[in-house]
């Protein structure tokens, strides 16, 4: 993408992201997040968030949490299912991508008082008991970016060929940046509010290996914790199928490490 359109796609994020944020101000009232954010991306999934949401935590780490849904676009009644059970539902007036919808999530929470960010899904495949395993190591000072593995945990996924992406992506990404990687698009998450911030992230939809390797070549101390991956609750995944998505998620790999290897060229990354 070239610099007028990368531009141009800034301003119209820009625009989208405040009148979402003005949206739910204007339907919820000031925004008071707790010191630790739970932050949801949602497409379509009206049959899944109450479920998700009723297993959300108060706490993590001994830490009041909030909860943000942040719906992607095209609401079937996700963000009043989360407003009614007394939940911060952002909701986007176009669908732009999960990426997109994140960092709308990150913003609300960093300009609204949250000290540390931990990221889950919409869907039912993540078990909000490890929220905790992946923010106790931000909280203590020992990391700044924690991601969850399945492969050092366990996966009810019986898709062949994702499983078989899963470590191909982790071996690519672990051999770019000299860090040692098992599972690079996991949903469970977590680091401080600010981070995202100092960050360059501007993929609009497949986002996780965005944030995994610029974090990793901006300094970050990276850890992986064992979580588990369940079965989606009900309805099929959003993402397109292995063969599109394997490619955009290459693609998404190789353009964030380009880009982080020019902005830091006196850091030993592997050619």
């Amino acid at each position: 993408m070239n610099a007028r359109s990368l531009r141009r796609r800034r301003q119209v994020d820009e625009l989208v992201d405040r009148v979402a944020i003005d949206e739910l101000i204007d339907a919820q009232g000031p925004l008071e997040i707790a010191p630790v954010a739970i932050v949801i991306a949602a497409y379509k999934e009206r049959d899944n968030i109450a479920q998700v949401i009723e297993g959300m935590p108060k706490e993590v780490c001994g830490l009041q949490a909030s909860l943000i849904v942040v719906v992607d676009g095209e609401d079937d009644g996700t963000g009043a299912v989360v407003r009614e059970a007394g939940h911060y539902a952002c909701v986007a007036p176009v669908n732009r991508g999960q990426g997109a919808a994140l960092r709308l999530g990150y913003r609300i929470a960093r300009e609204n008082g949250a000290r540390f960010i931990v990221t889950s899904d919409a869907d039912g495949q993540t078990d909000p008991d490890d929220l905790e395993v992946v923010l106790e190591p931000v909280l203590s000072g020992r990391a700044d970016f924690v991601n969850g593995s399945r492969r050092l945990g366990r996966t009810h996924g019986t898709d062949a060929v994702r499983n078989t992406g899963v470590l191909f992506f982790a071996a690519l990404i672990s051999l770019l940046t000299r860090t040692a990687v098992t599972d690079t698009a996991n949903p469970v998450r977590a680091f401080r509010a600010e981070l995202p911030a100092e960050l360059t992230l501007e993929e609009p939809q497949y986002q996780a290996q965005e944030l995994l390797i610029s974090a990793i070549m901006h300094g970050c101390r990276y850890e992986e914790r064992p979580v588990t991956m369940r079965a989606r609750l009900a309805g099929e995944s959003k993402k397109s199928g292995n063969l599109f998505y394997g490619l955009h998620y290459g693609r998404g790999v190789l353009d964030t490490w380009l880009r982080e290897r020019k902005r830091r060229p006196g850091q030993q990354i592997a050619a």
